[in-house]
């Protein structure tokens, strides 16, 4: 896999206010350096003022680096901005200012923009709208649109020239869950159609559901990145593992504690009537030992009812990555 995006010691950094302006400067991005290989869906997370969309907004040209680079498909973004945006696609965190215009006029203005030819729009537009969901409004006013379409309508639009690279802020924010679902859903069968995507959110489930890779930012500096089972790995070494088993459960006790990857065990609400005990432990193993750990507990006739890997998500990860909301 060859890189797409490489951020290279960016660095943004805002004037202040005021006779003391040099000393109230604001560092909004503080030597980022990351790469993006071809085909990733990059999820970009941060807190509110992490420097997301500063970073967004340098990749899509808008704005200039105090020092650093980014690099997109091998153009740089300081020295040879029309190069990169002919192979991006960028999505803003709003909508824009067209809607007094209808849904496919909406996309012809821009397919012109991008001088594509009237009869190939034509043809174009039609698929961009099928794509997105969207032919049965395509003679209705943009202002009509619920903001879940609008969304779908401003992706269409990022891809009327056919980018190599999608760079999207916040491309869910403020959406209902179906809208979310249907945006995520877009993302990955844009993915599969070739395109690589950078997108940012503070929307944590978005990133765990269709994220290749994740970027966590905060105060401006990357934190930590990885695939997210890397950064699990990392970020939470212990492993929580959920077991049910049928009473008596003293024997299970024993196997437990006599395991040296075993950590402490905690039992969970048993009701008197109930002849199922259910029981957490911390577990430091591999997934060898783990299934080692099962085939003793069966060995030594204990009743398995339920023996399962509690799911670390993206928001605990993301807890004990950022040193602000950690204890």
């Amino acid at each position: 896999m060859s890189a797409v995006i490489e951020i290279q010691g960016l660095t943004k950094q805002y004037a202040g206010r005021g006779a003391l302006a040099a000393k109230r400067a604001i560092r909004a991005v503080d030597d980022l350096t990351l790469t993006v290989e071809e085909g990733d869906i990059f999820g970009f997370v941060g807190p509110n003022g992490a420097g997301k969309t500063s970073t967004i907004r340098i990749m899509a040209t808008l704005l200039r680096p105090t020092q650093g680079d980014i690099q997109v498909c091998g153009h740089s973004v300081t020295r040879q901005p029309r190069q990169v945006r002919r192979v991006i696609g960028y999505m803003p965190d709003f909508f824009g200012v067209y809607s007094d215009m209808l849904v496919w006029e909406y996309l012809d203005f821009f397919g012109a923009c991008y001088e594509i030819p009237p009869l190939a729009r034509k043809g174009l537009i039609a698929d961009l709208l099928e794509l997105v969901d969207l032919t049965h409004r395509r003679n209705d006013p943009v202002e009509g649109l619920s903001r879940g379409m609008k969304q779908r309508l401003s992706l269409a639009r990022t891809l009327i020239h056919d980018p190599q690279v999608l760079i999207l802020d916040e491309p869910a924010s403020g959406l209902d869950p179906r809208a979310r679902v249907e945006i995520r859903e877009l993302m990955v069968e844009l993915a599969r159609m070739g395109k690589t995507i950078f997108f940012s959110t503070h929307i944590l489930a978005d990133v765990a559901q269709i994220s290749t890779r994740v970027g966590i930012i905060e105060s401006g500096k990357l934190v930590a990145c990885g695939k997210l089972e890397e950064l699990q790995k990392l970020l939470l070494p212990h492993r929580k593992i959920e077991l049910t088993v049928l009473s008596p459960v003293e024997a299970t006790l024993e196997v437990l504690q006599n395991s040296p990857q075993v950590g402490a065990v905690e039992s969970g609400n048993h009701q008197p009537d109930d002849n199922r005990y259910r029981l957490e432990f911390e577990f430091n193993g591999d997934d060898q030992a783990l299934s080692r750990l099962l085939a003793d507990l069966v060995s030594a006739g204990i009743q398995v009812v339920n023996f399962s890997e509690d799911s670390r998500d993206m928001e605990e990860v993301f807890l004990r990555a950022t040193r602000g909301l950690v204890t």
